[in-house]
């Protein structure tokens, strides 16, 4: 039961530090020259990097407002299991923390898609999808089935 509750932790761990990164490093979409993330678009000509505030589009807060609802939402679940651990009694199910990371999970689902539909409207075809845009793609099922795990595991003695 030990190494059970410790393979759910490191996942649910797993799924909070990729949402982390995803959110805060500026790798959502790039190009030799530029990269572009939530918060930054930065461009180096000769040499001379610049960075500028990301676009103020409805969408693009949409995305910002998602992934860091997903950040809460994912570190509550983790705090709500770690009480209900020492608080539920005895064969009781920890729904309020699947709840909460299913909740998460569907927070960057939702940015995500957003941020892939109303990408195409503004940035070049010349550009690429960078790693924090897969990493918080990765996050979105990490966090799903940690959910969903939570859903269905049964607190014993």
């Amino acid at each position: 039961m030990l190494l059970l509750l410790l393979g759910i932790v490191v996942l649910h761990v797993a799924a909070l530090v990729l949402l982390f990164v995803s959110t805060i490093v500026s790798a959502w979409v790039g190009n030799p020259n530029s990269s572009s993330d939530l918060w930054t678009n930065c461009t180096t000509l000769n040499g001379i990097s610049t960075c500028n505030p990301a676009d103020t589009g409805v969408w693009i807060q949409a995305v910002q407002a998602l992934m860091i609802l997903s950040i809460i939402f994912s570190f509550l679940s983790l705090f709500l299991f770690f009480c209900q651990l020492f608080t539920l009694q005895k064969g009781g199910r920890f729904f309020l923390t699947g709840a909460f990371q299913i909740f998460a999970s569907l927070f960057v689902m939702s940015g995500a898609i957003i941020y892939t539909v109303m990408n195409f409207e503004w940035v070049h075809q010349s550009e690429f999808y960078g790693f924090s845009y897969i990493l918080a793609w990765v996050a979105f099922p990490l966090a799903f089935i940690s959910g969903l795990i939570y859903v269905v595991l049964r607190k014993r003695e």
